[in-house]
């Protein structure tokens, strides 16, 4: 853990499939940059060498029904802690901003609520993977899954990924992970900002940018 060193500001985007976290993800860095910060922007799974290639095992839509839901959190859990040792944490001593579209949260939200492994035993893993490195904030964009598997299914054709495919997760699943994110917010309103994504993309970044510019005002430099 970084406690006790200068550390920067770990922002993190969730929620559900289609509700555009990448988009966000990169116009609030854009932004944070103009604004003269140093920031870096990553992804989950994904971020370092190792990562990318997780990714692409567990987003792999031919892959469909052949990973368990323990193995998909292991292989989450695996990149994530490679992405925590070289990415996130050596930023945040330096004190950038990282800006990282999904982190554990979507574990809790997909294996947890969604696959029904225990939160319990996922957090403990979590803990193991980061080292109990958590985001200051987390940026929920909510919206329905009806509109959120919408989008992504009429995307460019080959686009959707494994969590997408109505053949391997139905829409049951997506209403259990959503209903995931709602409960992790309201659990953690400290940290949790739930914005509505079932509006244009420039009335979202609008309101992300001003929510994050207030978050970066209000919290005092850690020493």
């Amino acid at each position: 853990m970084i406690e006790g060193r200068r550390r920067g500001r770990f922002i993190t985007f969730e929620g559900p499939d289609g509700s555009g976290k990448s988009t966000q993800a990169e116009r609030l860095a854009a932004v944070l940059r103009a604004d003269g910060l140093d920031v870096v922007l990553t992804r989950e799974p994904g971020g370092t060498p190792l990562g990318e290639r997780v990714r692409a095992v567990l987003l792999d839509r031919d892959a469909a029904g052949r990973h368990s839901p323990r193995a998909d959190a292991l292989l989450f859990s695996a990149a994530r802690a490679q992405h925590v040792d070289d990415v996130i944490e050596p930023a945040l001593v330096r004190g950038a901003v990282v800006v990282c579209d999904r982190y554990a949260d979507s574990t809790a939200a997909y294996q947890g609520y969604g696959s029904g492994l225990s939160l319990d035993e996922l957090r403990r893993l979590e803990a193991f993977a980061t080292r109990g490195l958590r985001p200051d904030l987390v940026i929920l964009l909510d919206l329905s899954v009806t509109a959120g598997m919408g989008r992504r299914l009429a995307g460019e054709p080959g686009s959707v990924n494994r969590f997408e495919s109505p053949e391997a997760f139905d829409a049951a699943f997506h209403e259990r992970v959503r209903a995931g994110f709602l409960a992790l917010a309201a659990a953690d309103p400290a940290r949790w900002r739930v914005v509505d994504a079932d509006r244009p993309a420039d009335e979202i970044a609008q309101d992300v940018v001003a929510l994050v510019r207030a978050f970066l005002g209000s919290v005092p430099e850690r020493r």
